[in-house]
């Protein structure tokens, strides 16, 4: 692995080798490697949050492509939360080939994987966290945590989310919110609270039974007072809004979710007037465009951790003297925030984005032999290898991605259907070119709850409706309506879209099996992750199986799987995946 001096540099800035600041390094030593300009964290402040959000259970270290093509409504497109490639690297004012461009950028992937190596990992974010905690005290320090924490990966999805429980516990987490966790079920997410050394809390769910004792009552905490570094923070828990429609309802039958912005903003004034606090923080799992729009319709929140989206954002926004920051996904970033805050005012912070550089940043052996451990019983299933890939499998993109058409291209194959529909989520994993598939990365990719693959029929109507529906939740350009995903990836399909036309008209010349798609015929439909399946008809009982399983086989017949990296999605109103503000290109 070949690192440049100048990525030498940024590594050192991250833990702080200076003059005045190192604890690992003497100033000797840094004068003896020639470092100068170091890209160095101004602390400040009384005390300290950290930050981590969206680790989709992955606490061993991954490779993770950001997007190469993130389009939404026009008034959104090219301002933070809809950055990619180019514009993102031009935005934030990132060097070529720099470890910040490998990061938060798909430019040269493949490439600078080789350079820089994996990604997170909770023993290497041990390790700088430990680091932030010796420099300020562990009096003055909260590790805080934004949700999609316990679900996402193999070991997870055996464990019911204990793992991770225990990964977190061995972090240090104090205070945490919720979404994905919550696909497991109340009762679990309960059991699983129970073991957890952190807070749960969250002020926006609400029993909705009236036949249960929680009828009409917060089912968490919707705050915790926090003393550090002598001033009182307020932090005030906002779980996923839309949980209960982006997920099956029957996980969270009798709990009711929603933003409650009216309730949000009586429990900071109910922080800043009567409890004195100091800070008032939000931990959020509302989205980052979501939360900028929370910014300017509640008053008095100082700081938006926020979480789902998965943005990377090198650099607070400030709306309304909020300031908001959101810390990327998978473990990729610990974001560190210095704040003073006395006499219930904020009289200042320092941000930064930190990258998890796995093969740089050594890993704290106590969390090896966690890792380890956790794993040892399903080694032999996880370590399985199914393949190998041709080319690059990844899942970021608002409409197509490599591994998502892996997916299709199994389900396809074993139901015979004429589409597949694969649910955009944002998490999972990715495999480089010629390296193997193991068993352990379809997990990273498949390994819900909720697994099974149904076979079913649906009217060509149904299906032109259903994906005016989808492209109207992800292109709204109210981002309240945005539930944070990307399109269905569907398979047999290709398309059209105008994001910029009104609801219901953006979808064109949809084609099925290379035929324009028939509003009056009956076509046989496979899907998994959602309810699609409800909606239709002559469901085929006997080919239910997990799409783990049907990927699993499907990747062993093959051997060497080799993906197109062609979309199946034509853009007519923009002429390139990562547009500039304002721009409907690059």
């Amino acid at each position: 692995m070949e690192i440049s001096r100048r990525d030498f540099m940024h590594i050192a800035a991250i833990f702080g080798l200076t003059a005045a600041t190192s604890s690992f390094a003497s100033s000797k030593q840094i004068e003896q490697i020639g470092l100068k300009d170091l890209y160095q964290f101004n602390s400040m402040g009384n005390f300290t949050l950290m930050h981590i959000c969206d680790l989709h259970a992955h606490v061993k270290p991954l490779y993770w492509r950001e997007p190469s093509t993130l389009i939404s409504a026009p008034n959104l497109v090219g301002t933070p939360g809809f950055l990619c490639g180019e514009a993102f690297a031009k935005h934030y004012g990132l060097e070529p080939s720099s470890l910040d461009a490998y990061f938060d950028t798909y430019i040269d992937f493949s490439k600078l994987a080789k350079k820089f190596g994996k990604m997170g990992g909770v023993a290497h974010i041990k390790t700088l966290t430990n680091h932030i905690i010796k420099e300020r005290g562990k009096e003055n320090v909260l590790f805080l945590d934004s949700g999609d924490t316990w679900q996402g990966t193999g070991v997870a999805l055996k464990t019911s989310g204990e793992a991770i429980v225990k990964a977190q516990n061995y972090l240090g987490i104090d205070t945490m919110v919720g979404h994905w966790e919550f696909t497991y079920g109340k009762e679990r997410v309960k059991e699983l609270i129970d073991m957890l050394d952190a807070k749960f809390i969250s002020q926006n769910i609400i029993g909705d039974d009236p036949f249960a004792d929680e009828y009409e009552e917060l089912i968490f905490e919707p705050y915790t007072i926090e003393e550090r570094g002598g001033a009182k923070i307020g932090i005030i828990g906002q779980s996923f809004p839309f949980t209960s429609t982006a997920n099956p309802k029957e996980f969270t039958e009798g709990w009711s979710f929603g933003l409650r912005l009216e309730t949000l903003q009586e429990y900071v004034d109910e922080l800043k007037n009567e409890k004195k606090v100091d800070c008032v923080v939000m931990l959020s799992h509302d989205g980052f465009s979501v939360d900028q729009e929370v910014a300017r319709k509640v008053k008095g929140i100082d700081f938006i951790l926020s979480g789902h989206t998965h943005d990377p954002s090198p650099e607070p926004i400030v709306i309304n003297d909020t300031v908001i920051v959101i810390a990327g996904s998978h473990g990729k970033y610990i974001g560190r925030l210095d704040i003073d805050a006395k006499n219930g005012k904020v009289n200042g912070y320092e941000y930064k984005l930190i990258p998890i550089a796995s093969n740089i940043i050594p890993a704290d052996p106590e969390g090896v032999k966690l890792v380890n451990k956790l794993y040892a019983p399903f080694d032999k299933e996880f370590n399985e290898v199914l393949g190998q890939t041709k080319g690059m499998l990844y899942k970021r993109d608002t409409f197509f991605s490599t591994f998502d058409q892996l997916i299709n291209d199994a389900i396809m194959d074993e139901m015979k259907c004429d589409v597949s529909f694969t649910p955009g989520y944002r998490w999972g994993t990715t495999v480089l070119a010629g390296d193997n598939i193991l068993m352990d990365n379809v997990y990273e990719m498949c390994g819900i709850t909720y697994p099974n693959v149904y076979t079913f029929e649906l009217k060509g109507k149904k299906i032109a409706t259903l994906l005016e529906d989808i492209a109207d939740n992800v292109f709204n350009a109210n981002p309240l309506y945005q539930q944070g995903g990307d399109m269905s990836r569907l398979g047999g399909v290709t398309y059209s879209i105008a994001v910029a036309n009104k609801a219901g008209e953006r979808i064109s010349n949809l084609k099925i099996g290379g035929k324009p798609i028939d509003l009056e015929k009956t076509y046989v439909v496979s899907s998994w992750g959602g309810n699609l399946q409800k909606a239709g008809a002559n469901l085929q009982n006997d080919k239910i199986r997990p799409v783990y399983d049907v990927v699993r086989d499907y990747i062993k017949k093959e051997k060497v799987v080799d993906v197109s990296n062609k979309g199946n999605v034509t853009i007519l109103d923009y002429s390139c995946g990562c547009p500039t503000k304002g721009s409907r290109g690059c």
